[in-house]
Order: structure tokens, then C-alpha cells, then sequence
């Protein structure tokens, strides 16, 4: 597959997008949680470069090959900590809003929030929101897997 356009750095956006990130790792998240939930939402939305690059970053703070592979199965995989889970469960209920789906529930949300304090959950937000947001951007310009920025 091939891009349907370059990437244009627009030195505006590249701006918005460190200060989000900086935002999102000064929430005092693990950084290991943040990378899961970012694979994880980018398995949902079918984002092969978002997918590859986030195993790559995982794979640089530490996570291992079983955990990796196991994501997309986190349920029924014994390898993840409540915390991981009730992270993982959010990103699924705020990535799938599509058409009838029942979104973040109060249950969900209760489940996240005993285990991450207000700035942690932010953090978490944002991140899911981020990853949602550059996977609609390379599902659109069809960017194929295999780069990291």
C-alpha cells in the first residue's frame, strides 16, 4: 500500500502535537499503560503504522513479546495487572462510539478511576483521544506500517 500523500510537517501542528504528548506523559501514568492503550486502540481502528510503531515503543520501555501479542486478547490473557485492565477497558468503550455502542459506562469508568487519580486520568483520555485521532489520519491517507516518528 501506498500513502496517499506525504507527510507535510506543518510546524503549527508538530508543535500542538509535542505539547499534547508532554501533557500526556506529565500525568504521571506508567508509560507502559499509556503504550497498551495506544495499541490497543489502534488495533480497534485497524491502524497498521500506529500498530507497528506503538510494539516498537512498547518494546523500548521494557514490554515483553507474550504481553504484545496478547493485547488484542487482554480479556481472557492472564499477563495484565487490574490497572492495565481497567485502562485497556476504557480505551475500548471511548474508542468504539460508533452507531449503538454503549460508550464508557458508569461501571467502566468507576473501574478506572480506582486505580488512577484525576490528573492520571486525563492522561489517559488525552492519550486515547490522540491515538484515535492519527489513526482516522493515516486510515485516511492510507499510511502503511513499518515507520515510527
Amino acid at each position: 500500500m501506498e500513502a496517499r500523500m506525504k507527510n507535510v510537517a506543518n510546524p503549527d501542528l508538530i508543535t500542538a502535537i509535542q505539547h499534547l504528548q508532554k501533557a500526556i506523559h506529565a500525568g504521571g501514568v506508567d508509560p507502559l499503560v499509556l503504550e497498551l492503550v495506544h495499541l490497543r486502540a489502534s488495533q480497534i481502528n485497524g491502524c497498521s503504522p500506529c500498530v507497528f510503531a506503538g510494539v516498537q515503543t512498547a518494546k523500548k520501555h521494557g514490554e515483553t513479546e507474550e504481553r504484545l501479542h496478547n493485547v488484542v486478547a487482554w480479556r481472557e490473557a492472564p499477563f495484565f495487572t487490574e490497572e492495565e485492565r481497567a485502562a485497556l477497558a476504557l480505551t475500548e468503550a471511548a474508542t468504539r462510539i460508533q452507531d449503538g455502542a454503549t460508550g464508557v459506562t458508569d461501571e467502566i469508568w468507576d473501574a478506572a478511576a480506582d486505580h488512577f487519580d484525576e490528573k492520571q486520568m486525563s492522561a489517559i483520555i488525552l492519550n486515547i483521544a490522540l491515538t484515535n485521532f492519527f489513526n482516522r489520519i493515516n486510515h485516511t491517507i492510507r499510511e502503511p506500517a513499518g515507520k515510527t516518528w
